[in-house]
Formats: C-alpha cells, sequence, structure tokens
C-alpha cells in the first residue's frame, strides 16, 4: 500500500454514519436520534460549501530530496488542484463503476501499480476524516449504499462480486463495521422521514452509473410496528444513468467539432478517422488512456492525412491538456440547461479548441431514446414482478441529478400522474436515509 493510503487508525466501533459513495458524487450524514435532524457534512469547495463531493482522485508524481512519492488529493480539493497543476497529473473519476470487472483489478501510476479498491479506498478515507471533523467523533461504523445493479453486471452473483470489493475499499480506509443497503431503499428512509401517513412508494434513484428502482411500504405505522421483509416489494436497477446521458451530448455534439465522422487520405483513397478514439472522449475519465504513446503518434499521423487537420488539432489538444474535466463540465451544464429550457447554448473554447454550438432538448431527447426506453422497461419490469398496479402506488419519489431531465420525468409522470411525483434533496437524499437507517440500528 502506498504512503497515501496509510496511517488508518484501528479504533473502537463508535456512531455510524450514512455514506452514499456515487459514481459521481458522494455525500456523508449523520442521525443523533430522537428528533433531531439528520446531519450533512458541508465540505469546502472555491470560497464556499458543498454537501455533494465529488467522488474523483487528482494524483501527482512529487520529487524531494532524491525521492519520489505519489500524492493524491479527492472531492474538492482535487478539482482545485487538477485546475491549478502545474505538471502532468493523473485525474480518475467513476471508479464505482469499475467494481464489477473480473478482468480490471489495478492500473498503474507513475510506475506503481494500485488495485481498485485502494484508489476507491482513498476517496473513503478522505469522506472519513471529513466526517470526523465534522461530527467530533471517530467514524468506523458506516451504513453505506450499492446500486441494486452494479455497473456492468450480469448476474446477482456479479453485484456480491462488486460489494465484496467495495466493503473491502471501506476496510481499507479505516472502516472497520459496514452495512450495506439499497440505494433507493436508502432514499426511501429519507422520503418516509416527511411521512404523517403511510404510503406505498416507488423509489426511483438516478445516479452516474446506474438507476435503481425499489417499492416499498413506508409511514409512522411501520416505524412503530418495525420494518419487516414484506414492506419491500421488490427492487430493480439498470446501468444506465447521468453519464450514459453525457456521453451521448458529447457524441452528437462534441465530437464531430473533434474530428468524428471526418475523412483522412491514405494511399489516395478517403478513409473514415479512427471512430473508436471517440468512444474515450465520451467518458471523460477514459480520456487519459489515450496520452499513451503509440496513440498520441497515431493521431499525429491522421493529422497529416486528414481532410480537416484543425479538428484533429483540436482533439489532440484536448488530450495532451488533460481537458476531458473542463470539456464534461460544460457538458453538464448543457445537459441542466436542457431540462429548463427547450434551447442551449453548448460552449467550449481553449487553444485549439473553439466550439459554439446549439443544442435542441428535441434533438437531445432522441439521441438518449434508448436509454429512456431501458428505464421504461425497468419500471415496467418491477411492477410485473411484483404484481402492483400504477393506480395502486400512492407516491413516487424521485432522487438523483437525472431525475430532472423532462424525458426522464414522462416516464413516471405517464404511468402515475404528475400529481403522485415528489422530489427533494435530490442529492443528498440517499446519505441522509442511510443516517437515518444508521440511527435506528443503533
Amino acid at each position: 500500500m502506498d504512503v497515501w493510503l496509510s496511517d488508518v487508525p484501528v479504533a473502537s466501533r463508535g456512531h455510524a454514519v450514512g455514506i452514499d459513495f456515487g459514481t459521481t458524487n458522494s455525500s456523508v450524514a449523520y442521525c443523533p436520534g430522537g428528533n433531531a435532524p439528520v446531519q450533512l457534512v458541508k465540505f469546502p469547495f472555491l470560497g464556499a460549501t458543498t454537501e455533494s463531493y465529488r467522488s474523483l482522485l487528482y494524483l501527482e508524481q512529487l520529487k524531494q530530496a532524491g525521492k519520489t512519492s505519489i500524492t493524491a488529493w479527492t472531492g474538492p480539493a482535487g478539482i482545485e488542484h487538477f485546475l491549478a497543476r502545474e505538471s502532468a497529473g493523473r485525474l480518475m473519476q467513476s471508479l464505482k463503476s469499475f467494481l464489477s470487472s473480473r478482468t480490471l483489478f489495478s492500473t498503474e501510476v507513475f510506475g506503481k501499480r494500485l488495485t481498485i479498491e485502494e484508489l476507491i479506498a482513498r476517496i473513503l478515507r478522505d469522506l472519513r476524516e471529513r466526517a470526523e471533523e465534522a461530527f467530533g467523533f471517530p467514524v468506523t461504523s458506516a451504513v453505506a449504499g450499492r446500486p441494486v445493479q452494479f455497473v456492468g453486471a450480469e448476474s446477482e452473483a456479479d453485484n456480491t462480486y462488486a460489494e465484496g470489493r467495495l466493503r473491502d475499499a471501506f476496510r481499507l480506509a479505516g472502516f472497520t463495521d459496514v452495512e450495506f443497503e439499497m440505494e433507493p431503499v436508502a432514499a426511501a428512509h429519507y422520503y418516509e422521514s416527511t411521512l404523517a401517513q403511510d404510503e406505498l412508494i416507488l423509489i426511483g434513484d438516478f445516479g452516474g452509473g446506474t438507476s435503481d428502482f425499489s417499492l416499498i411500504r413506508v409511514g409512522p405505522s411501520v416505524l412503530k410496528r418495525g420494518r419487516t421483509a414484506k414492506d419491500l416489494l421488490g427492487n430493480s436497477g439498470v446501468g444506465v444513468a447521468g453519464d450514459a446521458f453525457d456521453a451521448k451530448i458529447v457524441r452528437h455534439l462534441v465530437s464531430p467539432y473533434l474530428g468524428s465522422g471526418s475523412k483522412m487520405r491514405s494511399l489516395n483513397k478517403e478513409l473514415p478517422v479512427p471512430n473508436w478514439v471517440y468512444s474515450k472522449l465520451e467518458r471523460w475519465h477514459h480520456l487519459s488512456f489515450l496520452k499513451a504513446k503509440d496513440t498520441m503518434n497515431m493521431l499525429a499521423s491522421v493529422q497529416r492525412q486528414a481532410l480537416e487537420p484543425e479538428k484533429i488539432e483540436g482533439l489532440i489538444h484536448l488530450v495532451n491538456e488533460d481537458l476531458g474535466y473542463n470539456m464534461h463540465q460544460a457538458v453538464q451544464k448543457t445537459k441542466i440547461e436542457l431540462s429548463r429550457h427547450k434551447t442551449a447554448m453548448f460552449r467550449f473554447s481553449d487553444g485549439a479548441i473553439d466550439i459554439d454550438a446549439v443544442a435542441q432538448r428535441a434533438a437531445f431527447e432522441r439521441w438518449i431514446r434508448e436509454e429512456v426506453t431501458d428505464i421504461e422497461n425497468c419500471v415496467d419490469g418491477l411492477l410485473r414482478d411484483t404484481g402492483v398496479k400504477p393506480e395502486a402506488v400512492n407516491m413516487v419519489f424521485l432522487t438523483g441529478g437525472s431525475s430532472f431531465v423532462p424525458a426522464v420525468r414522462r416516464v413516471f409522470e405517464t404511468r402515475f400522474g404528475p400529481e403522485r411525483i415528489r422530489t427533494g434533496s435530490e442529492f443528498t437524499s440517499v446519505a441522509q436515509g442511510l443516517a437515518l437507517k444508521a440511527s435506528q440500528r443503533a
């Protein structure tokens, strides 16, 4: 284990917190019990605070006194150091999406082989330490969220395998006691805390990598008698969420400005520019894979033969300068604007790149039609498998960033009616529900 994962204390079991370690964002909460409100950890970021901690890791190689070491920052601090970098570093995100893979165990960082569990543990360790500072007690016990269906999982055995790897990451981060709860069920705990009557609810939790759903009975009488297994009618999930929507914006709106679909001349023939490069572009945390020497040599050769070399120049600049995070911030801003308005502007300019394009909501909804259909099928399958008719569901509670996307909301409005749709605390409801469960368990 590298020095940047050292100094994990051995502490006695104390208060349990709720930790929502997400593909894109994470949050931590604690419930003191009784009528006390749930407390959320606030993280400093660019002179302000945020309750949403970006699930990313930024690493740099430092040389001091002839010795080389790896220094790492996570969350908001990772973003700040990445944006202010003076030397090449390594930015990683969406590490949770690799947990179900039985072929990807580690990656090489500055000549050192680090496991996916170690990389995730570095983020979890910082979350634990921030929680200790905020709550004033040692944090070694947690109720943690997990998706119904991990990204890439094709069987329940894959889900069990992914959960085991996530448990190992928590252990490496200094947690001695971890209990997992399905993320939509955790959101149901949060929603239940707002109720004055019993309800049968459908929870939709939209993360960065997965969309998860649960049908569950909640309310005051359930809390009074104690929750039983029969209260949870069913769970379902699909590996489609915010990251997939972002990828479609990159594919249709951004990549054409960087050479996707353009031509190159080779041996007196016109050939398409290699398309596999742009699939990496759609997942910005994969962009660093393109920085390999052989890939950069290939791109330089493509630029020399391209009919539109200025576009390939922009792609090379994007990779060389590690601008994937910056570009995807612009993509997410456009997605948010398209949730509010029928038209939005996408703007991104840096060196050889200058993109100023109009995005239409109608076009965006065509791009994500397949993903929305997957969500529809998942919801319909849950209703069918549980034997629950849409009219029997009292309320639908949607949480997570993609719950704002109009095409996603229509999936539920057409089945349950807009009057039965509820939202709230879209980025922290899971963590608050996990904290409530931790309090009930204590």
